[in-house]
């Protein structure tokens, strides 16, 4: 059953990159794009990734799309036509290649043999209650062991939110003349 809500998030969010790539409406091409972002929070979610997934909820489909539309109402809603871009072409096809390359030596995902299940996992499950004091251990990872990691999700959420914020209005002084 797993597999098939997996197969399904992935067509959707297959269908939403189709859209964006295809369309010229800015705003039709943000609010799907602020789809997908829940798209893959979901997916993120369905992977047991919960941190991950509300920080893509929060920065993906909240925050980055606010940013959008009001850069968008500084430059109108319309995709204006340019011709064939070969050098942006050739760069994504690079990074693609690049990408893939980078994967071809890592370990099987969920052999018994990985270095996360060798080292790492055994660890974390048998010390960390000793060393942290806290019984759950998914919780003592997160907050001790991936203390830095967690804040630095809380840090970019903040400044995210700052910053909409202050695009937004904020406070604003009034000049008393």
């Amino acid at each position: 059953m797993a597999e098939i809500i997996d197969l399904c998030l992935l067509a959707f969010l297959l269908t939403t990159a189709v859209y964006v790539a295809r369309s010229r409406d800015l705003l039709a091409v943000i609010m799907v794009f602020g789809i997908y972002s829940l798209i893959s929070a979901g997916l993120f979610m369905v992977m047991d990734a919960a941190d991950v997934a509300f920080t893509e909820a929060a920065v993906g489909a909240g925050v980055s799309t606010i940013l959008m539309l009001i850069a968008m109402s500084y430059c109108g809603s319309e995709e204006k036509k340019t011709g064939p871009q070969p050098l942006a072409l050739l760069l994504v096809v690079v990074t693609g290649a690049t990408l893939v390359y980078g994967t071809l030596d890592m370990p099987t995902i969920g052999a018994a043999d990985n270095p996360v299940h060798t080292h790492v996992a055994p660890r974390y499950l048998e010390e960390s209650g000793e060393e942290i004091g806290i019984p759950n251990v998914v919780t003592s990872v997160l907050s001790s062991y991936r203390g830095f990691d967690t804040f630095g999700e809380v840090v970019v959420v903040f400044t995210a939110g700052l910053g909409v914020w202050l695009l937004i209005g904020g406070t604003r002084r009034r000049n008393d003349r």
